[in-house]
């Protein structure tokens, strides 16, 4: 990618990838290529990839999300989200780059993994919009949109394989590898980075068959790492109540089927908190009991930076009718709230993190474990799940005055993004934090350790 002289608003802007020719557009201080198919797949089937472009592809529409319905627990944090363009053809990636870039500057690459319990959301929402990091960091955004449900992750034997929503992800990265370059990326400092599913991806991205290579270090966020075991039973009933899923099924009936292998989940305990996701024993992950090996194998090659926020579960309490009317209760319902939220915050997300990053350490890698504490003034659910992407992504538009912020200002928000965005991008650079990253971010996460091999 070369400029020899500066580019203006919404000036096109060609870049001859191996890929193929692909033409994005100036926003502000960035170059956008936006909805680029990186594979395509037939309903049920693996991902291929996507012959080199012969003509111009005018990379200048956000991908549309994968077929998906609404989420109440995001809908309630989150006023306006809406994917209103979606369709099966959804393997498709964005690019958000330096407008400025020189001719001779290979950036650290960040693939964003989008989170959502493998039903919902997309690369290309407002709220995932990295244009502040890339800004402000100097670093290229890769931004991931791939099959999501009954159509990603739902094991149909003899129909559809497992773990579909996942190998498009494998598929997304090789495409990275082959042409980051092309674009001022460094292909040999990637890192992959996701938040709650989008967590879950890349933990086992690190895992998956044909990755080795790909990416060098891993963001792991808010990851629900204590649900993964002993999935096998739940989603065996999930594939039961699915029943015939067929290659012409409308998307809308699809839709509906995947809220009837959901409600079959339900009886599965805290499993059905999300019940799609991916299946061990299945390409490209190794069986469950093959996996806490497989994850120590990794460790040297995979810098990590892994945790949570403080009270995850805040943001699911009021959705679950139960839970409602017992912290409703007059006098010991707030304190019967604590106890849930941190028992519970322990339980899928802190304490799995705590134990995924000692394994990490002892398998010969470098770990880095954070808490997220910030808790938005105002905001109705505390430092829950999801706080942590208005630091880190998206616009004022899509973030200031929802009810995960609540009274926040966007001037509060962005100067506490400003350290935390620092933070992931050294990650990104090094491997590791910095002391000095560390308190400047310190008023809204806690680093609670770095283990280094490093000198």
């Amino acid at each position: 990618m070369t400029e020899s002289t500066p580019l203006t608003q919404d000036e096109h802007h060609r870049v001859d990838a191996p890929a193929g020719p692909i033409i994005g557009k100036v926003q502000g201080e960035v170059l956008r290529f936006l909805g680029i198919p990186y594979a395509r797949a037939e309903r049920f089937a693996p991902p291929e990839p996507v012959p080199p472009f012969t003509e111009p592809f005018h990379a200048t529409r956000a991908a549309a999300a994968a077929p998906q319905g609404s989420s109440e627990v995001v809908s309630q944090a989150i006023e306006g989200i809406r994917t209103d363009r979606q369709d099966e053809d959804c393997q498709r990636l964005s690019l958000t780059v330096p407008a400025d870039l020189a001719e001779d500057e290979r950036l650290p690459v960040l693939v964003w993994i989008h989170g959502g319990s493998y039903v919902t959301g997309a690369g290309d929402l407002p709220i995932f919009d990295p244009t502040r990091l890339v800004t402000e960091q100097r670093v290229i955004v890769v931004s991931v949109t791939y099959r999501l449900g009954v159509l990603g992750y739902l094991h149909l034997p003899g129909r559809s394989p497992a773990n579909l929503g996942l190998l498009d992800q494998v598929a997304a990265l090789r495409w990275v590898a082959a042409n980051i370059a092309a674009f001022g990326g460094d292909p040999e400092g990637v890192t992959l980075f996701g938040q709650s599913a989008g967590g879950d991806a890349v933990a086992h991205l690190m895992i998956a068959r044909g990755t080795e290579g790909l990416f060098r270090r891993a963001i792991v966020q808010s990851a629900p790492l204590g649900l993964l075991s002993g999935r096998t039973r739940m989603s065996e009933a999930m594939a039961r109540a699915a029943g015939a899923l067929l290659p012409d099924t409308s998307v809308r009936d699809l839709l509906a089927l995947q809220d009837k292998a959901a409600q079959a989940a339900k009886s599965f305990g805290l499993r059905s908190a999300m019940p799609f996701g991916v299946r061990y024993g299945h390409d490209p992950l190794p069986a469950e009991a093959d996996r806490g090996r497989a994850w120590r194998e990794a460790a040297p090659r995979i810098d990590l930076l892994i945790g949570a926020t403080s009270q995850e579960t805040g943001l699911f309490t009021e959705a679950l009718p139960a839970v409602r009317k017992v912290i409703e209760l007059p006098l010991v319902g707030s304190t019967l709230r604590r106890i849930l939220i941190r028992a519970t915050t322990w339980r899928i997300y802190t304490g799995p993190a705590r134990a995924f990053a000692r394994r990490h350490r002892r398998g010969g890698g470098d770990a880095v474990r954070y808490t997220f504490t910030w808790r938005p003034e105002g905001g109705r659910f505390g430092a829950a799940h999801i706080t942590d992407i208005p630091l880190l992504l998206g616009t004022r538009s899509s973030w200031e005055g929802t009810s995960l912020v609540g009274r926040t200002t966007w001037e509060e928000i962005d100067r506490r993004g400003r350290a935390v965005r620092r933070v992931w991008a050294d990650f990104a650079r090094t491997g590791t934090v910095s002391a000095e990253a560390a308190r400047a971010a310190s008023d809204s996460l806690t680093v609670h350790r770095s283990s280094s091999s490093r000198p």
